[in-house]
């Protein structure tokens, strides 16, 4: 893990990715003949609930702040109101395996967002597999258009969705220290809440209780769980990389679209995702090392004492992770890091 550091991140986002990846496919089946703002909201009350389940005590986690509830509001917006309607939309009128290669482009999104709220290091690698993952987009939506005028328009609005998550992985980092719990529950009732009246409002069908016990099912692992270890993951190694690592849940999903009898799988298809897969890859094999500054430092979050940089004492020492306001020293050394909580600092 010192040599690695971005290892225990890239498990978890990968795991998140497989979560939310194998997600896409079932959305499409069980939320055949509902209306999107039915779909989202179904979706983000399983999350919700999935969200309750998992928060933890005050000693484990930093709970959320009521300064949060802005940043909370915006995610619930882009990343439950309308990303999940853009994806449930573009679900119903294209291929469940090309739609699912199209959330590949999540990762540019968030990379590119994070580089610019957060100066996150972007190296000239990172940046290749960037311009990988950008090129094998517009192969699959120009695929596409070539299929017909309204699978083009339904990819453009998984595209669409992307975007919102996008923005809605960059508007989560700075939560990422608080209690994934609470923050999957917050985000995920103010979403349902959205999208739930919406659906009221456009007075869309109700679901029968299949598809509705199926869609809070997806919503509690696909979304909810899925959340959680991205959560996580943003904390360990970053938003730009967990975004480019997560850029295999389309690839997941791609496969079990196949695997449910889609046979939609062309050449424009497998060239854009392997433009894709070439990225992830690139960014992924991205090192990073050099001697650095830490500069002296008050914050709150989970965190043990075996990293090199919590090095506070206690009586009586806790076992294992723990949270509470702590401070750091100033401090000078040299390994391989990830822009975390803790290596914010600036590049030439």
């Amino acid at each position: 893990m010192n040599t690695y550091p971005a290892i225990h991140g890239g498990l978890l986002a990968l795991l998140a990715a497989t979560l939310f990846g194998i997600s896409a496919p079932f959305v499409q089946r069980a939320g055949a003949g509902l209306g999107p703002f039915s779909t989202a909201a179904l979706l983000y009350a399983g999350a919700a609930v999935m969200g309750a389940l998992l928060r933890q005590p005050l000693e484990r986690e930093a709970s959320v702040r009521r300064g949060d509830l802005g940043r909370l509001a915006l995610m619930a917006l882009f990343g439950a109101g309308i990303a999940p309607v853009a994806l449930a939309w573009g679900l119903q009128h294209t291929s469940g395996t090309s739609a699912s290669l199209m959330l590949a482009l999540e990762a540019l999104f968030t990379a590119v967002l994070a580089r610019l709220l957060y100066r996150e290091v972007m190296d000239r690698r990172v940046w290749t597999a960037m311009l990988l993952l950008f090129a094998g987009g517009i192969a699959l939506v120009l695929d596409r258009g070539l299929a017909g005028r309204t699978q083009g328009l339904g990819l453009l609005a998984v595209l669409g969705a992307t975007a919102a998550w996008g923005i809605d992985n960059a508007l989560s980092r700075p939560l990422a220290e608080r209690d994934p719990g609470q923050v999957v529950l917050g985000k995920s009732l103010l979403g349902a809440t959205i999208t739930a009246t919406l659906a009221f409002a456009s007075r869309e069908p109700l679901p029968g209780w299949s598809a509705a016990l199926g869609l809070l099912a997806i919503g509690a692992s696909g979304y909810g769980l899925s959340l959680r270890l991205y959560l996580l993951a943003q904390r360990a190694f970053g938003a730009a990389r967990t975004g480019s690592v997560f850029a295999f849940a389309p690839f997941i999903g791609a496969l079990g679209a196949i695997a449910l009898g889609d046979r939609s799988l062309s050449t424009g298809m497998a060239i854009g995702g392997a433009l894709m897969l070439s990225g992830v890859v690139l960014h992924l094999a991205e090192s990073h090392g050099h001697e650095h500054d830490h500069h002296e430092l008050q914050h709150e979050h989970a965190h043990s004492h075996d990293d090199g940089h919590h090095t506070h004492t206690h009586d009586p020492m806790p076992v294992g992770p723990h949270s509470h306001p702590h401070r750091h020293e100033p401090l000078r050394h040299s390994h391989p890091h990830v822009p975390d909580a803790h290596h914010t600092h600036e590049h030439p």
